[in-house]
């Protein structure tokens, strides 16, 4: 079955078609291991997994590298600024090393919690600065690279087409461009390859040019060429690092080999919080934690990101997380009530299971299509006869959603407060005294504090709203 992704090099949606029939390579950009990541980050990453498990899902093998930005990228786009990783290691009275090491653990944490695979290849960028010095070499060879007194900078007006992913156009927005620190820069756009290092600066290696440290962008393209080579499948990221980070890594890679490294580039939207952005200063920055500490099981927030297309935006609320909560259970449950269904199913049945699953399989071949997948899932679970036929395809779909639809879920205990249950007693001595109206006065009372009174035969059920 045909995979078409939307490629954000040609702006369109386009078949896949891999360069190895048998093996995808793909390249993501990792964390810059400086701080928690949030579930913004955590977003991209989903989509990334989602990627993975549909490519699987038709049949090929992976090969797929994801980097850890341990130096390098600096506080600002234009190339000025603290290096992000010194920036936090002096915040915390910490080496920059002992930063990357306890960040990196937390990042691969919350991977684990949220049943995300780890890419076949992780790399470091501490650990390739040869690689780089020699990437960084060949530019300046070739012309595209000059020193001065600060740094080595990559020449945009070298490429005939800067700015081919982002559509940026130089000529109409040089004047309003990144800030230029160095008045030493030919162009505003040029960006730092290799930054010569001040003497106090905590990270540093030999260059030919001095202690110095790598640019942000350099990175990735010399690892990517190192285990992928000078052509690869598929490169994916955030939607913020279209017009900084990609363009130029698509830059380097021109100047180095003349060739864009990547045929199809795919890139996740932003998360909104509340409708609006997330910020410190709004006390909006959430992360997988937060919602663990809340009492949810942490694939709800991956059932969430399934609610939307990864190319559209996203918006978080914990009125959302609640209603998803909701939904995994009665997924599980669904689940349970089919594995040890007993119904025989007619061969017409059988038929629409198989279409079900030709219409999951199309969904999720359609540019990851997430929320046209799990209305299939939904008519899967909600199947009239209850068989474990229906309950191995719902696991045959678990495989594209990781999300243990086999888990055994039962319902949530509410601890309901004293004095909630100090009006309920009150309304039941009312309603014996049949004293009506001061029970609907106490119902009323019990509303809004958040909870709802039922009055079944085996008694009263208190609910919380």
């Amino acid at each position: 079955m045909d995979i078409y992704l939307t490629n954000t090099l040609t702006k369109k949606k386009e078949k896949f078609i891999p360069i190895d029939p048998k093996v995808v390579t793909i390249y993501s950009c990792g964390p810059t291991v400086y701080k928690d990541a949030t579930i913004g980050n955590m977003r991209t990453n989903i989509f990334q997994d989602v990627l993975r498990r549909m490519l699987r899902y038709n049949g090929y093998e992976l090969k797929h590298v994801m980097n850890i930005t341990d130096v390098g990228h600096l506080v600002s786009d234009g190339d000025d600024g603290e290096d992000k990783m010194i920036k936090s290691a002096k915040e915390e009275h910490k080496t920059p090393m002992q930063i990357a090491e306890h960040y990196t653990k937390l990042f691969f944490q919350d991977l684990q919690e949220l049943k995300i695979e780890t890419p076949e290849i992780i790399c470091k960028a501490t650990d390739h600065i040869p690689e780089m010095l020699a990437y960084v070499k060949k530019l300046l060879a070739n012309g595209y690279a000059y020193e001065t007194s600060t740094a080595i900078y990559f020449d945009v007006d070298r490429l005939e087409d800067y700015g081919i992913l982002s559509g940026i156009k130089m000529d109409k927005q040089q004047s309003g461009a990144r800030v230029e620190v160095d008045p030493e820069k030919r162009n505003p756009y040029d960006f730092a390859l290799w930054i010569k290092a001040p003497e106090n600066h905590l990270m540093k290696w030999d260059s030919p040019w001095g202690l110095s440290y790598p640019g942000w962008h350099i990175e990735c393209s010399a690892m990517g060429q190192k285990y992928l080579g000078d052509e690869f499948d598929i490169h994916t990221g955030g939607i913020d690092l279209i017009p900084t980070h990609h363009e130029n890594e698509i830059a380097q890679s021109k100047g180095n080999t003349g060739k864009i490294p990547a045929h199809y580039w795919l890139h996740g939207e932003y998360l909104l919080i509340n409708g609006g952005k997330m910020s410190k200063s709004l006390h909006n920055v959430y992360l997988i934690k937060d919602i663990k500490d809340k009492g949810y099981d942490p694939l709800v927030y991956k059932l969430f990101c399934y609610s939307c297309h990864y190319r559209n935006k996203l918006n978080f609320t914990w009125e959302g997380i609640d209603a998803t909560a909701k939904s995994l259970q009665r997924m599980r449950m669904g689940y349970q009530m089919q594995a040890k269904g007993m119904d025989e199913l007619s061969s017409e049945e059988k038929e629409k299971l198989t279409q079900l699953e030709q219409k999951f399989h199309e969904a999720i071949n359609d540019d990851m299509n997430m929320p046209l997948a799990l209305s299939y899932v939904w008519e899967a679970i909600r199947f009239e006869k209850k068989s474990p036929e229906v309950a191995k395809l719902l696991m045959n779909f678990d495989q594209i959603l990781a999300l243990n639809l086999d888990q055994e879920e039962l319902p949530k205990t509410e601890t309901i407060p004293e004095e909630v249950l100090a009006l309920v007693e009150q309304r039941n001595q009312a309603r014996q005294n049949k004293d009506w109206a001061k029970a609907d006065e106490l119902r009323e009372q019990i509303s809004g504090k958040g909870y709802d009174i039922k009055d079944t035969k085996e008694g009263i059920e208190v609910i919380k709203k």
